[in-house]
């Protein structure tokens, strides 16, 4: 399994962030082809106390690198990447992984 993994920061009106979030991104986001399984994660707290740096993480899971790269490359990746970079693109922070 490959991953590509979003952090996102703590965004000033998270009622915003969350309408456009879960109305409109993550929706573009579903349609990718390859796409396997989407995990979106409110970040609660941290251990070491406080709300931690973060306010949302999501992992996208493809079966491998390639189907991942391919799915980007989709017309529905470059509409999910345009949004992004349109709403969050100043919170958000992108890696892929793999499956250890």
């Amino acid at each position: 399994m490959a991953k590509l993994i979003a952090l996102y920061k703590h965004p000033e009106n998270k009622e915003e962030f969350d309408d456009h979030y879960f109305n409109v991104h993550g929706p573009l986001t579903a349609k990718i082809p390859g796409l396997r399984e989407m995990k979106v994660t409110k970040i609660t707290g941290s251990p070491m106390g406080g709300g931690g740096k973060y306010y949302l993480t999501c992992e996208m899971q493809y079966d491998n690198l390639e189907a991942l790269q391919a799915g980007l490359r989709s017309p529905e990746g470059k509409a999910s990447g345009k949004d992004l970079m349109g709403f969050a693109g100043n919170l958000v922070t992108l890696m892929i992984g793999e499956d250890a």
